[in-house]
């Protein structure tokens, strides 16, 4: 994106494609699709509407539980003139044996565009998308079919793209540029259940790229997937930015202008999940032990006094008064609710950029009409 205009080239070749993990995209890919969810989000906030895909179906399906992400699948399709289909995953013949290739190829007979959450078991999320990729695009192949079936990731075991491109654009809004800032994504104490890895990984895997100084902060024991970890430490020093691992919470938040407390299962455990899965719910009282040895890892007024007066993010909801204090919280809980709904414009780019033809020139006319 130049100045105000997304560059055609660059947003046409988005067409067709489906992200399932930030790495996928290169930095012009990224830049266009950047640049193309802050011009939907200028021009929603001018009221100006962009139903570019009229009479379409968008279906999201979710085998785990969400708000936030939910509410943004409907918004950023109805937005776009597309009719938001929600499943509930459990609902799905999933349960009972059918694959993702047979629910691909089922749901692609009517979908326009597929919205996947798949983020509790290590391994299987990220399997699950690729598998219902090509029950959709075999479908659409055999049977000649020439619509676009977009796949969007809504968080899977490795990433949580929609999420960390929402905090993003969020951060471009609030400091113009990250290069150079310091940002910590931090482990929290949390008592209500082992979260997925995929949120505190795809903020390093995404923000890496863009020259920030990363701290990532854990326990012994809470180590993210090495995979991430690759990712941020190669793009880091491509990007002139730089990423550390610290177990020392409030070394972490010293001299910090953004921290991301998030609690995430520890990581021995969640791979044993992966074998043991008639053994769930033991596994998970014994993860919640293991967290509840780490209490003070929690973002309060102590730590915040530590940084450079930092802003505060989260993905919601937040265990108040465990991974963050109530004050805290109070202070920064319009920003978080801006932080939010930047997903919205975040999957309207992502829809549009791989299903409209000329996307780029339809929405450069249109932010000329605001001047």
């Amino acid at each position: 994106m130049t100045g105000d205009r997304l560059d055609p080239q660059a947003v046409a070749a988005l067409l067709g494609r489906s992200l399932l993990k930030t790495p996928d995209y290169d930095d012009a890919a990224l830049d266009a699709l950047i640049g193309a969810a802050e011009a939907f989000a200028r021009l929603d906030k001018a009221g100006v509407k962009t139903p570019f895909l009229p009479h379409e179906l968008a279906y999201a399906v979710f085998f785990d539980n969400s708000t936030r992400t939910k509410s943004a699948w409907a918004g950023a399709a109805a937005r776009l003139g597309m009719q938001p289909v929600i499943v509930d995953g459990s609902s799905t013949q999933v349960a009972h044996g059918e694959t993702a290739e047979e629910t691909g190829a089922m749901l692609g007979m009517n979908a326009h565009a597929m919205g996947i959450r798949h983020d509790l078991i290590l391994g299987e999320g990220r399997a699950f998308l690729k598998d219902l990729k090509k029950g959709i695009d075999d479908y659409l192949g055999a049977t000649e079919d020439p619509r676009q079936v977009p796949i969007v990731n809504l968080q899977c075991d490795l990433d949580h793209p929609t999420q960390s491109l929402a905090d993003l654009l969020f951060l471009r809004e609030k400091f113009g540029d990250v290069r150079g800032k310091k940002i910590t994504v931090s482990w929290a104490y949390s008592p209500s259940y082992a979260k997925p890895l995929s949120v505190p990984q795809g903020l390093i895997m995404l923000l890496s790229r863009f020259g920030a100084d990363l701290t990532l902060a854990h326990p012994e024991g809470y180590p993210l997937l090495d995979e991430a970890l690759d990712v941020a430490r190669t793009q880091s020093a491509a990007s002139g930015g730089s990423f550390t691992v610290t177990h020392d919470m409030d070394a972490a938040f010293q001299g910090a202008h953004v921290v991301y407390p998030k609690s995430w299962g520890p990581l021995d455990m969640m791979w044993e999940r992966v074998q043991h899965k008639d053994k769930l719910a033991q596994i998970e009282a014994r993860m919640l032990a293991q967290n509840a040895q780490h209490k003070d890892w929690i973002c309060d007024e102590r730590r915040m006094a530590l940084t450079a007066d930092a802003q505060y993010m989260h993905c919601l909801p937040a265990d108040i008064g465990d991974e963050v204090a109530h004050s805290v919280l109070d202070r920064f809980r319009v920003d978080l609710a801006r932080e939010a709904n930047k997903k919205v414009y975040v999957i309207m780019a992502m829809l549009a950029t791989a299903k409209v033809p000329g996307l780029a020139e339809k929405l450069n006319k249109a932010l000329e009409g605001l001047k």
